[in-house]
């Protein structure tokens, strides 16, 4: 009999031959020659990703190159293939190569060694202290009356407030209060009236770690005197005031991907490459914010599940969702009952919770450090047993 099977970790990989009875010295040699991977090195120029095509050829390893390199024109994606000691080789050779390809080693090295980190990254914050060997669950409060799923329900401080504390007693690490819903077709809300729903809410929550939702620096810079510690923004701080805010407060932050903006970011949205395009705009969003003055510690990225995607495009995104943990920064989640999770079943919001259970399971599985989800006890208890089967421990 013979099986195959992949090891996600050089730990996995040592400990598997150990219990063969391979040396231990052996196993630590041969540990990176039985993990392989592909990595897509971006924006190459033609006579770069020949060198490259070369190098990793004489290291035992592959490399995709587009036919256009041939003519020493721009070429674009290159995709590296080998085993993580062959592109270890590859980088090594790199390194004495002219064109900045030093740099670009440097880039393949980092991609691969936050891609093959299997523990949880938390975003850290000023005054708040986040902790745990397993996901958060940002609980999520809408302080609104159009949510798509709880729209109404919490509209009122009151409620919003006592609904915060019973998600706080669910087990939610986070609280994310939102006081304007930026679903699909979502109209702007003014500005005092955004106030009014949430800053309330965050100033009655002052003990938890609490997170704003909000597209408005003003909204933010409020919020962060009120007590709130992250800044949840789904456009990624693109207005600069934003980034000051954040910066100026040493606040955490939520740097979410969305093709268009909520009124019309669910027409027709298109993509030649869905994870590949949204990798490439968080990490520039990430790299604007730490020029900014945000530190990088701090910052979190967000591929924005069901903001300019199509239901295809959703769940390819939860398929990949380990190739974002190349960029090195906490990967945060949204599932909760959403469209995408209505059409795969043909149920309405109020019929999605086995649904969300299981996208929470694969995200997790696939590498997310922070789900943000209404259901907070059985979100948790998905994400318990996700994370034991995919550690293998309690």
């Amino acid at each position: 009999m013979a099986t195959a099977r992949r090891f996600r970790t050089g730990d996995e990989a040592r400990a598997f031959m150990g219990r063969l009875g391979v040396h231990s010295k052996g196993a630590d040699i041969m540990a990176a020659k039985a993990m392989h991977l592909c990595v897509a090195l971006r924006d190459v120029e033609g006579r770069c990703a020949n060198i490259v095509k070369q190098e990793a050829l004489a290291a035992g390893a592959e490399a995709a190159v587009p036919w256009q390199a041939l003519t020493g024109k721009d070429c674009g994606t290159v995709l590296l293939m080998g085993t993580v000691q062959q592109l270890g080789r590859v980088c090594e050779k790199l390194r004495v190569q002219p064109f900045s390809l030093g740099e670009r080693a440097d880039e393949i090295d980092a991609a691969i060694e936050n891609y093959l980190f299997e523990g949880v990254r938390l975003p850290r914050l000023k005054g708040k202290r986040l902790k745990g060997s397993a996901p958060l669950i940002m609980g999520v409060v809408n302080a609104t009356p159009d949510s798509f799923y709880d729209g109404g329900r919490h509209g009122g401080a009151k409620d919003a407030i006592a609904h915060a504390r019973k998600l706080i007693s669910d087990g939610a690490d986070v609280i994310d209060i939102g006081g304007e819903s930026t679903r699909p077709g979502a109209r702007p809300v003014p500005l005092k009236e955004e106030l009014k729903r949430a800053i309330p809410v965050v100033e009655a929550l002052r003990g938890a770690v609490v997170s704003i939702d909000t597209m408005k620096p003003q909204i933010a810079e409020r919020a962060i005197e009120a007590g709130a510690s992250i800044i949840n923004d789904v456009t990624a701080l693109s207005d600069p005031k934003m980034a000051r805010v954040a910066a100026k407060a040493g606040a955490g932050v939520v740097l979410m991907h969305m093709q268009g903006e909520p009124r019309t970011m669910q027409d027709n949205p298109k993509y030649d490459d869905v994870v590949g395009e949204i990798a490439q705009y968080l990490a520039e969003r990430a790299d604007a914010a730490i020029s900014a003055g945000v530190r990088r510690e701090r910052v979190a990225i967000d591929p924005g599940i069901g903001f300019g995607k199509t239901t295809e495009h959703n769940l390819e995104i939860l398929s990949r969702l380990r190739e974002l943990r190349s960029l090195g920064y906490p990967v945060c989640v949204g599932v909760s009952r959403k469209a995408f999770i209505g059409k795969t079943l043909d149920l309405p919001p109020e019929e999605r919770l086995e649904g969300t259970l299981g996208a929470v399971a694969v995200a997790v599985m696939n590498g997310a450090d922070i789900l943000r989800v209404h259901d907070v006890r059985e979100c948790r208890r998905a994400m318990l047993v996700a994370h034991a089967i995919h550690s293998g421990k309690l």
